[in-house]
C-alpha cells in the first residue's frame, strides 16, 4: 500500500515540476509582461488570496450546482430512453438537433430572461452538462448486454429492479467519465458567462485583471480556476473508484 502511494505522490510531484518548468521556460522565451513567471504569479496569488476566496467560492457553487442539476436530470432520462424504443424514437431526433448547438450562444437569451445573477449562469452550464451526460449514459445503457437484463427478469426482477440492479450500476463508469469531461467544459462555459455578464466569480476576476493590465493578478485567477477544475476532477475520480469497486 505504501509503495503505490509513494509512486503516485512522486508522479504528481514530477507533473507539477514539469508544468512549472515548462511555464517558466515559455515565459523566459516570450519575455512579455502578458506571460509572467510562476514565481511572480504565485506571489500575487498569495497577496490577493483573501480577496480571491469569495470569487473562488462563487464559481465553485455555480459549477457544483450545475453539475448536480445536469446529472440528476440527464441520468434518469437517459436510462428510460435507452430502454424504451418508443421514447427513444421520440427523443433521439430532438437530441441529435440540440446536442451539437453550442449552449453558450444561449447566454444573451438567458440574461434577458433571468437577469444578471446566478440563475442564467447555472442554467447555461446545466444545459451543457445535461447533454454531455445524457449522450454518454444513453449509449452506455444501450451497450449493456441483453443477457444481463434477461437474467435479472428470469430471477423475478421488476422494471425498477432491472434499473437498480443492472443498468444503473453498469453505467456508473459512463456517468463519471462524462462528469470528468464535463468539468472542463462546465468551467470553460462558466468563465465565458462570468466574463461577459457578471461582477462576481473567477471569470470576472480574470477579465477585470486583464482590463487593468495586471497580468500577474490575471494569471493568479487562472491558477485558481485550474485548481477548481483539478479538485472537482479528483473528487469524481475518487468517487468512481469507491462506487465501482466491482470493476477491479
Amino acid at each position: 500500500m505504501r509503495g503505490p502511494l509513494l509512486r503516485k505522490v512522486g508522479a504528481y510531484a514530477f507533473a507539477i515540476v514539469f508544468i512549472l518548468a515548462g511555464w517558466w521556460v515559455t515565459a523566459w522565451l516570450v519575455n512579455s509582461p502578458a506571460l509572467p513567471t510562476p514565481g511572480a504569479t504565485f506571489g500575487v496569488l498569495a497577496a490577493n488570496l483573501p480577496a480571491l476566496v469569495p470569487y473562488f467560492l462563487t464559481s465553485t457553487g455555480r459549477v457544483v450546482a450545475s453539475l448536480a442539476l445536469g446529472t440528476v436530470l440527464a441520468v434518469p432520462l437517459a436510462q428510460v430512453c435507452a430502454r424504451s424504443r418508443r421514447l427513444d424514437g421520440l427523443f433521439a431526433p430532438v437530441l441529435y438537433i440540440l446536442y451539437p448547438i453550442p449552449k453558450v450562444v444561449l447566454l444573451p437569451i438567458l440574461l434577458v430572461l433571468l437577469g444578471l445573477g446566478d440563475a442564467p449562469k447555472i442554467v447555461l452550464v446545466t444545459l451543457t452538462v445535461f447533454f454531455q451526460v445524457l449522450v454518454a449514459v444513453r449509449d452506455a445503457v444501450r451497450a449493456v448486454p441483453e443477457g444481463a437484463v434477461l437474467s435479472a427478469r428470469a430471477l423475478g426482477a421488476s422494471r425498477w429492479g432491472i434499473y437498480r440492479s443492472v443498468t444503473v450500476p453498469a453505467t456508473l463508469p459512463a456517468v463519471f467519465t462524462s462528469l470528468r469531461i464535463g468539468v472542463g467544459t462546465a468551467i470553460a462555459v462558466l468563465f465565458i458567462a462570468e466574463a461577459m455578464a457578471g461582477s462576481t466569480g473567477l471569470g470576472y476576476f480574470i477579465m477585470q485583471s486583464w482590463s487593468m493590465v495586471n497580468y500577474p493578478r490575471m494569471f493568479a485567477g487562472i491558477v485558481a480556476l485550474a485548481v477548481l477544475g483539478l479538485v472537482l476532477y479528483g473528487i469524481f475520480d475518487a468517487a468512481e473508484r469507491r462506487l465501482t469497486r466491482w470493476r477491479s
